[in-house]
């Protein structure tokens, strides 16, 4: 037998399944665009509200808790106390807990918004990840539609700071009672029909997917997909079918107003919602918000499971190259509703309340297709050189860097092995530092420093080919007093801004 100790296996790095590390640039531009995104909030009258990534199970609305671990959708843990608690699914569960459990000091009307991270225990696939970013906006406390307008209005200006021109995007609007109303009308009315509507929603859901032929199977007798798999219909007849697919297919709102208000009258809650739909449009056409901007369109049928009024989504109307090459429209980078019934679940009585969530990666993914984002370059950081390593002279490196800092400029000492000097010019290269500072014993006896600009040292050690042209060349290295150190480093910077606005200009 061998008692020779095993050695320890090295330890294997690897991401989870659903979950992304974050780069500089990555998240450079999510702070770009959050801080745009912030700014309209701010200015129609919202503050922030931060709310912590774990909550009680049960408060998460769908996912609560049985005998057996409630890990559907969500990632659980029990507490010391038995208690499930899980990572937010959503950030609207967590502030109809947050409003209730704080009623008495919120001053309603409460207009709040709120950017994190949720999480979804499902399966990860292209795309598709377990954590990702939302960015929401909520009113509780409004019961007039006209808060549901507003957000309209304010998704609106928020695309357009983030710099998507009209026409490139749609914010299209629903309500929820429109198709109760056209449920009941033919015959799906009344607490015993409940089951079935609940499927006819799910099978309106799939819409985009399958189309109205797909749809109308999954209405009536069901559906066959391509692998032999059957999903069972909601079993409704021919008539009904046409109905439902005439309001969710209406493209000209105001072409077919009459005809949804014929089939919804005499339902206790269609007609309601035609007349919000109408108030909600005569609104923000009177705010200046025509159709090319906020559009009533029936076809949206996001979450109506979960909404009781209005619903609302941010379309992007332009084409994008998917992964296959075709040309496709982009699509919804947003939405929400009203959802008068979350708040109410704590209080035991009627809270309404509205809001909307963005999406910040598809949105951001959307901005970089049209070069809206990232295109405030970020400048490296000036690179302060080590020649010697005695207190002395690092001391003067260091009040160099902290000098050049104070004046606004990014800028680091070289943290490394400072021996080999030839290694920190190839760590300013491979960083894309702007300009090395050096200064040796020789600089250092005469209170001078060697300011090498790296940028157009680059250029010219691959454009320059005779001395003439050298001559007339920018300086690449130059030697400076060192209290003109900050002046001529900024000197230098400002060039290679004019050189990269020239290079810019000129594409």
């Amino acid at each position: 037998m061998n008692d020779k100790q095993k050695k320890p296996q090295k330890l294997k790095a690897r991401l989870p399944r659903g979950f992304v590390d974050r780069t500089a640039g990555d998240i450079r531009a999510v702070n770009e665009m959050t801080a745009k995104i912030r700014e309209v909030y701010e200015h129609y009258g919202f503050d922030p509200l931060e709310t912590p990534l774990f909550e009680y199970t049960d408060a998460l609305g769908k996912f609560l808790p049985d005998s057996d671990r409630p890990n559907e959708g969500v990632f659980s843990l029990q507490d010391d106390d038995e208690q499930w608690m899980s990572l937010r699914y959503d950030l609207t569960a967590p502030l109809a807990r947050h409003v209730a459990e704080n009623f008495n000091e919120i001053q309603l009307p409460y207009r709040t918004y709120r950017a994190g991270y949720v999480f979804r225990n499902e399966k990860p696939g292209p795309g598709r990840f377990r954590q990702f970013m939302q960015f929401d906006a909520d009113t509780v406390g409004a019961p007039g539609v006209q808060a549901d307008a507003e957000m309209c209005m304010m998704m609106a200006d928020t695309l357009e700071a983030l710099g998507i021109k009209r026409g490139d995007y749609v914010i299209r609007v629903n309500n929820r009672k429109v198709l109760d109303g056209v449920l009941e009308a033919i015959g799906l009315g009344g607490d015993d029909k409940a089951g079935q509507r609940l499927n006819v929603l799910r099978a309106i859901d799939k819409l985009d997917k399958f189309g109205p032929e797909g749809v109308a199977l999954l209405l009536g007798p069901g559906r066959k997909d391509e692998s032999g798999d059957f999903t069972k219909g909601a079993g409704l007849d021919k008539e009904q079918i046409d109905k439902v697919l005439f309001f969710v297919g209406i493209k000209d709102y105001a072409e077919s107003a009459a005809r949804l208000a014929e089939l919804v009258a005499g339902t206790s809650k269609g007609g309601e919602g035609v007349d919000e739909l109408n108030f909600i449009g005569a609104l923000v056409t009177s705010a200046g918000y025509g159709p090319d901007r906020i559009k009533i369109d029936p076809s949206v049928v996001r979450g109506l499971e979960y909404y009781t009024g209005p619903v609302y989504e941010a379309e992007l109307t332009f084409d994008v190259t998917n992964e296959k090459g075709e040309k496709v429209v982009f699509g919804a980078v947003g939405g929400g509703g009203r959802y008068d019934g979350l708040v109410s679940r704590f209080m035991g009585q009627p809270v309404p309340a509205t809001g909307f969530s963005i999406g910040v990666s598809r949105l951001m993914t959307a901005l970089k297709n049209l070069g809206k984002l990232g295109a405030s370059e970020i400048i490296e950081p000036v690179l302060v050189t080590v020649m010697d390593g005695d207190v002395a002279a690092m001391g003067r490196y260091q009040r160099m860097t902290q000098e050049l800092r104070a004046a606004g400029i990014r800028a680091e000492m070289f943290q490394g092995n400072w021996k080999k000097f030839g290694n920190q010019l190839k760590y300013a290269d491979r960083r894309g530092c702007p300009v090395a500072i050096i200064q040796g014993g020789d600089e250092r006896a005469t209170s001078v420093v060697q300011i090498k600009d790296l940028i157009e040292g680059k250029r010219l050690s691959g454009e320059i080919e005779d001395n003439a042209s050298w001559r007339e060349a920018r300086v690449a290295q130059e030697t400076a007093p060192e209290a003109d150190l900050v002046a001529k480093v900024k000197e230098i910077l400002a060039a290679q801004a004019e050189d990269r606005k020239r290079a810019a200009d000129a594409q």
